[in-house]
Parts: C-alpha cells; sequence; structure tokens
C-alpha cells in the first residue's frame, strides 16, 4: 500500500529507530495522491465527526492549490463570502422539480 503523508512523518518515523520505506512522487503521481488524501479526509471527518480530520482537509486544499500555483485562495474565498455570504445561516433551500 502507498499513500501521501505529511511532510515531516518521515522524519518521526527514523526518530524512532525505524527505516521507512518511502519515494518522492512525480507531479502526475502527487496530484493524484493529493485528491485521494482528500477523499480519504473527507470521508474520516463524515464518519468520526473530528475536527482533527478538518485540520487535515484545510492543509490537503492548501497543498492543492500550491501544487496548481493558485496563490489567491483565501482572497477568492474571502470575496465570493462577500458576494455570496457563506453558510453560518442555516439556509435550506427548497427546490421543486
Amino acid at each position: 500500500m502507498k499513500k501521501l503523508v505529511r511532510d515531516k512523518i518521515i522524519q518521526i518515523i527514523k526518530q524512532d529507530g525505524k527505516k521507512p520505506n518511502y519515494y518522492v512522487a512525480e507531479n502526475n503521481e502527487y496530484f493524484k495522491r493529493l485528491k485521494e488524501k482528500l477523499l480519504e479526509e473527507v470521508n474520516e471527518y463524515l464518519e468520526e465527526n473530528n475536527f482533527e480530520e478538518l485540520v487535515d482537509i484545510i492543509e490537503i486544499v492548501y497543498a492543492l492549490a500550491k501544487f496548481q500555483n493558485f496563490n489567491n485562495l483565501e482572497e477568492m474565498r474571502i470575496e465570493k463570502q462577500n458576494k455570496r455570504g457563506s453558510f453560518n445561516n442555516k439556509h435550506i433551500l427548497v427546490i421543486e422539480k
């Protein structure tokens, strides 16, 4: 099994006296693994409702944005929030078919 891990995990494993088997992914694989990791963390959050999973999701979103040279993620988030709002008011739109 292969899985993308946070940057310091290899170092932590080594500090524990173990020898990790790892490699540095090429760009295509890295992008694929980031998307897989995002799904994994979202599913874990949905199952466990654990805020630590939300932190992982945010970290992956930032990594995806950085990988795709998308440097103004936070600016766009704020712009969209100002334009369309956020999800704090708990509004549910009922759509008739």
